[in-house]
């Protein structure tokens, strides 16, 4: 398989990780929209969130225990931040590997984008 994402979560290729237990990695965007721009991702291949099932939720809400982390380790934890996850081609999911932003920083503005 060559999802880039399981190759970063495999180490075969180098990133700015921030954080990573075994069954996660988070690692800082190669083209940040805020200060702060965190991209956590199970090892697992799930391919997106439709994919999310009894048998891999547990990584899911493992992946939201280590957002709080991940935000008090940037200093964002009290100012604010957004957790976002796009779902398929009209949600402009890039890689089809599930994944979650975590940005901050800054103000964001108030409509999606």
């Amino acid at each position: 398989m060559s999802c880039i994402f399981c190759q970063i979560a495999n180490k075969e290729i180098p990133s700015d990780l921030v954080y990573e237990t075994e069954n996660l990695v988070a690692f800082r965007d190669l083209n940040p929209q805020a200060p702060v721009h965190i991209l956590i991702v199970p090892r697992a291949h799930i391919t997106s969130i439709n994919d999310i099932n009894h048998e891999n939720s547990s990584i899911v809400a493992e992946i939201f225990e280590a957002v709080r982390v991940i935000a008090e380790q940037e200093g964002i934890k009290e100012s604010g931040y957004r957790v976002i996850s796009n779902c398929g081609e009209d949600g402009c999911q890039s890689v089809k590997h599930l994944h979650f932003h975590l940005v901050g920083g800054k103000k964001l503005s108030e409509t999606l984008s």
